[in-house]
């Protein structure tokens, strides 16, 4: 869809009306950047379904997949500016506009699923103060499987990561890069295969849902499963958009969200082992970190949180004090 598509499909959504017939319907443009077959994807046009079938078709929202509508890093902007309705983004990746967003990408905080939505709880009202502010309302938020790392070289120990050229997303993955000796690339994930391909990178640290739905086996060997941290995706709707609707669709869509953010963490632990065994089947080695490198990206992760807490401030030591207070 083209710019002038959208901003006409924006344009429509101010006739919001009541359910029914003699009402306009309301149209909106949701903008995701990960393919159809992603389980957020697919979690996301379960919630579009759902709120359709609430709304009886008064309110229709159209997602748009695979960045086919605004790219990855211009989604958040665009729900800011009015330009798509909602958005989903990955919250790690705006960790430089506020460091709240990075807190869930902090190397070794959680251990398990369990962990991560206790960190979500700890993080959830400093996210929606910071999007509130920022004409956004949070909807829902659903992790990624662990993040692991995936290379063609054996990685023994953090030496071992020293000059490879590491792909990064965030300013934590960046900071990784440097304290390891890595040289840092910045790839979206849309550009995956293609960088591998050509040498752009040689190895990173993501989850196994990216590594199968991108078929990381094609151009990587190995797996190593150190389950570093367990980020989220964030959907947002536009504040202004969200009060336009009738009370009634309000709650619907809130309905929806709500069984959509139980929904996707529940998938997320189940994609997490198929994905594992589609790496497998696809010929990568899933292989148990030594002791050594554990050791290593501990030491790692000590400094990078040392680090975020220094520039997060209060609200950081806030967040991180009751997230450990509810483990």
């Amino acid at each position: 869809m083209k710019r002038r598509d959208f901003c006409a499909t924006a344009a429509l959504a101010t006739g919001y009306g009541l359910v029914g017939s003699a009402h306009a319907e309301t149209k909106w443009d949701f903008a995701t950047a990960y393919p159809a077959i992603n389980f957020h994807s697919k979690n996301n046009q379960q919630f579009v379904d759902d709120v359709a079938a609430a709304t009886n078709g008064a309110l229709k929202i159209q997602p748009h997949f695979g960045a086919s509508l605004f790219k990855m890093p211009e989604i958040k902007r665009a729900v800011q500016t009015g330009n798509a309705q909602m958005g989903e983004f990955f919250l790690v990746s705006f960790q430089n506009e506020a460091q709240i967003f990075g807190a869930d990408g902090l190397p070794f905080l959680v251990k398990d699923y369990d962990q991560a939505f206790k960190l979500y709880q700890a993080q959830k009202p400093y996210l929606e103060s910071i999007l509130d502010k920022q004409g956004q309302a949070l909807l829902y938020s659903v992790a990624w499987p662990p993040q692991s790392i995936y290379s063609n070289k054996q990685i023994n120990s953090a030496a071992d990561l020293k000059g490879l050229k590491w792909r990064v997303y965030s300013p934590t993955t960046a900071r990784i890069g440097e304290l390891v000796g890595a040289q840092p690339v910045t790839i979206q994930e849309a550009e995956l295969s293609q960088a591998l391909a050509t040498g752009v990178i040689e190895a990173l640290i993501t989850s196994s849902a990216t590594g199968a739905d991108n078929k990381l086996y094609e151009h990587l060997k190995y797996f190593y499963k150190v389950q570093a941290w367990i980020p989220k995706n964030a959907v947002t709707v536009s504040k202004k958009a969200f009060a336009a609707l009738p009370k009634g669709e309000q709650d619907a869509v809130r309905k929806a969200a709500a069984a959509a953010e139980e929904r996707g963490w529940k998938s997320s632990r189940e994609v997490d082992a198929r994905s594992l065994e589609t790496l497998k089947t696809g010929g990568m080695q899933i292989i148990e970190p030594s002791a050594q490198l554990m050791g290593d990206l501990g030491k790692v992760g000590d400094v990078v949180v040392k680090e975020w807490l220094e520039k997060a401030g209060a609200d950081g030591k806030a967040l991180l004090d009751a997230f450990n207070k509810s483990k």
